[in-house]
């Protein structure tokens, strides 16, 4: 089999990742060519990686973030009120899985959205499915499951 026939296999396979990673090391001059071993770990990871791309994009189109925002785009000026080191905390998104709530508050035009934006942002490239609402929109929704019957009361007596 020779080298079109393979990427033509691996595009056939949607192994997208190995097929750009095998087009260039087959651009490589000979002597530069990896041995066998490194060939197959160099595409598996570049397989790999590209799927936790295509992953992560999928996950932040689905969410609707309001905003492109990063945490590392949050400034930390003192009229905000803003703690760096609960972003931080809150950056490693362990609060997801504790099954915790973050409420965010503050006067209009403060950057509350921008905020939830960057949290979701970074819970999507922690792997986590996110969505965000506005408060009338989540209300909205909410309103909408309790009377099609799919909104769960999760209060605890």
């Amino acid at each position: 089999m020779n080298a079109q026939a393979t990427l033509q296999l691996m595009q056939k396979l949607k192994l997208n990742g190995m097929s750009v990673s095998y087009e260039s090391i087959l651009d490589l001059p000979v002597d530069s060519i990896p041995d066998t071993h490194s060939c197959i770990a160099t595409l598996i990871d570049a397989e790999l990686q590209n799927r936790a791309h295509k992953r992560t994009s999928m996950l932040l189109r689905l969410s609707k973030l309001r905003y492109p925002a990063s945490i590392h785009d949050i400034t930390y000026q003192p009229d905000r009120n803003l703690d760096r080191q609960i972003i931080v905390q809150l950056s490693d998104s362990t609060y997801v899985e504790r099954s915790e709530n973050i409420l965010i508050t503050g006067a209009t035009g403060c950057g509350k959205s921008f905020l939830a934006c960057a949290l979701g942002h970074q819970a999507c490239l922690l792997e986590h499915r996110t969505l965000y609402f506005n408060m009338n929109r989540l209300c909205e929704q909410i309103a909408i499951a309790k009377v099609d019957g799919t909104y769960i009361n999760g209060s605890i007596e």
